[in-house]
This record gives structure tokens, sequence and C-alpha cells, in this order.
């Protein structure tokens, strides 16, 4: 479930290399994800991959991007059961590159990688979540094939 492929980074080819996160990526993946949405969530992150590293092999994956052995970039996500009364497809939670070197096409191997994956499960969708105003984010996902499915998002304050 690991692959290399090349970047250029300014004027050199870089190899990108795509692997199942260990515990010693999560401060990686922390710093790169406060890097992206400006808050720290060293907790959040520790106890998804305690989660996605223990349990439902071949359902789950938390993977990372690296290059010259630097994570800069991960995605996790996980194959559901009839959420939602849909038929089973994969989820993606989460889908970060650092900042600093985004339009590299790292984010595309990383989503390619878990579409495998899921693929490999024998799930026919893949979905996700994006806040409607997230421009970027949507525009990546789009540009990957994905596009407004059936579902309308609600939520309810409770405060």
């Amino acid at each position: 479930m690991s692959g290399t492929n090349k970047v250029c980074l300014g004027e050199v080819a870089r190899e990108v290399h795509i692997r199942p996160a260990a515990a010693r990526d999560v401060a990686w993946i922390v710093k790169i994800d406060e890097a992206a949405t400006g808050q720290a969530k060293p907790r959040y992150w520790r106890d998804l991959y305690d989660s996605f590293s223990k349990n439902r092999a071949g359902c789950r994956a938390f993977l990372v991007a690296e290059i010259n052995g630097e994570v800069v970039g991960f995605i996790s996500g996980e194959v559901r059961d009839f959420e939602f009364g849909a038929e089973s497809c994969g989820w993606v939670f989460a889908l970060t590159v650092d900042p600093a070197i985004r339009v590299n096409n790292i984010g595309t191997q990383l989503f390619d990688e878990i579409c495998n994956i899921f693929t490999e499960a024998r799930v026919k969708k893949v979905r996700t979540m994006i806040e409607h105003d997230n421009q970027l984010v949507i525009a990546f996902f789009r540009s990957q094939g994905l596009m407004v499915g059936r579902f309308i998002g609600m939520e309810k304050n409770l405060d």
C-alpha cells in the first residue's frame, strides 16, 4: 500500500513516498494541520492515530506523504457501512498538505492511495464533508472527480 512518485520543489525533483502513518509521524501531522488551520490539536491527532492503528485493518487508513524522511501531508478515512441509509462507501475525514508545498500533486497522490484502499474494500463511492465557504478544498475535491452528493448536512447549536 505504499508508493513513490516524484514532484518538483523549486528546481529539484524530489521523491514522494506514501505510507501508513506511524506513531512518530503524529508530531508532524499536528504541525502541518496547525499550519493549515491555525489550531493546534495534538490530542485529537494522537487519538485518531491510536484508533486507526488498532482497529478494522483494511477498512481504515491513516497515510502520510514524506519527502526525504519529512512528513509533508496526510490523509485519513475509513469505510462506513450504511451511514444515513446509504450503501457502504469510503469516507475521507482529513486531507492536508503542508501549505508551503501545495500544488505539487501530493494531495492527489494521497487521495488516489486512499481510493485504492477503498476499492480493495469493495466500495464503489467515496465521500467527504467540506465547509461550504472553503473554496480551496472544494476546488481540490472537484478536481478529483467529487461532486455535490445526495445528502445535505444539517446542524443545531446546543448552547
